[in-house]
């Protein structure tokens, strides 16, 4: 790897190529992440979009949400039909993980706290419960209070759900920086089989000590896993 591939690769903006048929030909590590987000083709899709009309370059500024991530601008440019290239800027993280606290936490097993709200709703609740979870994570500190709080909001707007999955898994190559520390995140997905209307849904707490994004017909909390 040259010098300036390596500097692709560590630029903190995704930067992919496709071919003309919208085959993958490269995407630097930031790009993975983005992957996991949001559907190959999608993105090709986007990028013959926001494309110049003849050979070149040309950038856009745009103000693009694809999950946690806002992006403003994206460049495109191709010298021939073979190939196009793309990057995204990356305005900030939705996360904004700097503003979470680790106030108020306690060593605590997750799966205690979801098995409690679950069964809570089973008593009055006609959906199905599924739940998935990864029996490697070890307890970890949690607010169980504002925790458990949030978890029955989040089981409340999924009331007419039939089917119901909640996942608990660890985020493979993604983390949570608090206070200059790097740490695995640990994500709750509340998700249905049906279509629900998340538009009434809202979470803000300036104090949390997780982060709330809202998905189609999904939900996720995700937390650091600090021990």
């Amino acid at each position: 790897m040259n010098f300036f591939e390596e500097w692709v690769e560590l630029d903190l903006n995704p930067v992919i190529s496709f071919s003309s048929a919208g085959r993958l030909l490269f995407s630097n590590h930031e790009a993975q992440f983005l992957f996991n987000r949001i559907k190959q083709k999608e993105l090709f899709d986007l990028t013959l979009k926001y494309a110049p009309k003849t050979f070149g370059v040309e950038t856009t500024y745009i103000d693009l949400t694809i999950e946690n991530y806002v992006f403003y601008a994206i460049t495109v440019k191709y010298d021939n039909e073979d190939e196009i290239h793309m990057k995204l800027y990356k305005s900030a993280m939705v996360k904004k993980d700097s503003q979470l606290t680790t106030r108020n936490t306690n060593i605590t097993n997750i799966f205690t706290l979801v098995d409690l709200a679950i069964s809570s709703r089973k008593i009055k609740s006609k959906t199905k419960f599924i739940k998935n979870y990864d029996p490697s994570i070890p307890e970890f500190k949690i607010n169980a209070k504002e925790f458990i709080k949030t978890l029955n909001l989040v089981y409340d707007i999924f009331t007419n759900s039939e089917i119901l999955t909640t996942s608990v898994i660890l985020k493979i190559g993604e983390y949570i920086k608090i206070e200059g520390k790097k740490y695995s995140i640990i994500s709750v997905e509340i998700s249905s089989n049906n279509k629900i209307d998340l538009s009434s849904f809202n979470y803000e707490d300036d104090n949390a000590s997780f982060i709330v994004t809202k998905l189609k017909n999904k939900i996720s909390i995700d937390l650091p896993l600090i021990s």
